[in-house]
C-alpha cells in the first residue's frame, strides 16, 4: 500500500505524522470517506466541493488547489491499482504547539489513503438491519454545523457503543430537540404514505454524497421526496426505512427500538432505488 502524505508517497509501515499534529492531538481537521467502483472515483467533485466548503467553514487553508486534490486522489488510487475499493482523504491542521491555538500550526497536512473496504454481508440488504434510537444526541447545530466533516466523531463513537451494546450494527441518533439527525456513520430514510422523507441538514444530518443522489434518483423514479423534520414516531410508523452512506449505500432497516418496520422486510421502494444505484455504480462515467 502507497499512501500520500503532503506531496509523497510511502509504504505503509513508513507513513507518518507527527504527534504534535492538531489533527491527531485536538481532531482539528476534515475528511471525506470516497469509494471507487470498477475503477473509477465515485463522484469525486462533490467530495472535493464539499471538502473545501468545509475547510472554509473552520478557516483551514488547504495548502493546494481543488484541481490538484483530485489529481492527487487520482494518483493515489492508480499507485494502489485500486479496482473497487475505499478512499480516505484527511486535511489536518497540521504540526504545531501544545495548545488549542491553530495559529500555532505553521502547514496543514493532507493525507490521502486508497484501500479496501470492509463491506456489509449481503445477507443484510436481502432481510434489512435492526437499530436502536441513542441516548447520546448528535451535537447541535449551533455548536458545530453537521454539513461540516471534521475529525470530531467521539459522539457517533459513544452512539455506536451504544447500538454494539444493545446488539445492533447501527443507532439513529436525535438532535437536542428530539428530531431524528441521522445514524452513526449514515442517513436515514423513511418512506411514509408512498413519499420518501429524510432529515433536512438543520435538523443534525450530514449533507451526504449517497443521501443526494437517492434523492436525485429518486426524483428521476418519479418517487416523492421531502427533506423534512422527523421523530421516533414517525420512524416507528414508517412503511420503509433505510440508511444511505459511502459504506453502506442503501441499507434497508427492518426493526427500529424492537418495532418491525412495514411486515419487517425490505420494501418496494427501497429495493428499487437499491437497483437504480447498482446500475449508477456501475456506468463507466460516475
Amino acid at each position: 500500500m502507497k499512501i500520500y502524505i503532503d506531496g509523497k508517497f510511502y509504504d505503509r509501515g513508513e507513513a507518518r505524522i507527527s504527534v504534535f499534529d492538531h489533527g491527531l492531538l485536538y481532531g482539528d481537521g476534515i475528511f471525506e470517506g470516497i469509494r471507487i467502483y470498477n475503477g473509477k472515483v465515485f463522484k469525486l467533485k462533490e467530495h472535493i466541493d464539499r471538502l473545501y466548503h468545509s475547510a472554509k467553514a473552520i478557516l483551514l487553508d488547504i495548502p493546494m488547489q481543488p484541481a490538484g486534490m483530485e489529481q492527487a486522489v487520482l494518483e493515489t488510487v492508480s499507485m494502489n491499482a485500486k479496482v473497487d475499493g475505499y478512499i480516505r482523504l484527511i486535511v489536518t491542521r497540521g504540526e504545531g504547539a501544545l495548545g488549542l491555538d491553530p495559529a500555532q500550526c505553521e502547514r496543514p497536512s493532507v493525507i490521502i489513503i486508497a484501500g479496501d473496504i470492509q463491506l456489509y454481508p449481503q445477507e443484510y440488504y436481502e432481510k434489512g438491519i435492526a437499530v436502536v434510537t441513542a441516548a447520546t444526541r448528535r451535537m447541535p447545530s449551533d455548536s458545530l454545523d453537521p454539513r461540516i466533516k471534521s475529525l470530531n466523531y467521539l459522539n457517533n463513537i459513544m452512539a455506536k457503543v451504544e447500538a454494539k451494546q444493545a446488539g445492533c450494527l447501527e443507532a439513529v441518533m436525535l438532535n437536542h430537540e428530539g428530531y431524528v439527525s441521522e445514524c452513526t456513520a449514515d442517513n436515514i430514510f423513511i418512506v411514509s404514505r408512498g413519499t420518501l422523507l429524510t432529515p433536512a441538514p438543520h435538523y443534525g444530518a450530514l449533507d451526504g454524497i449517497t443521501r443526494a443522489t437517492v434523492l436525485d434518483m429518486a426524483e428521476s423514479c418519479g418517487i416523492p421526496v421531502s427533506e423534512t423534520a422527523l421523530t421516533r414516531y414517525d420512524l416507528y410508523t414508517a412503511a420503509e426505512c433505510f440508511m444511505t452512506g459511502t459504506g453502506a449505500e442503501i441499507m434497508p432497516v427492518t426493526k427500529i427500538d424492537g418495532r418491525l418496520v412495514g411486515d419487517g422486510r425490505p420494501g418496494p421502494i427501497t429495493k428499487r432505488l437499491i437497483d437504480a444505484f447498482r446500475n449508477l455504480v456501475l456506468q463507466k462515467n460516475l
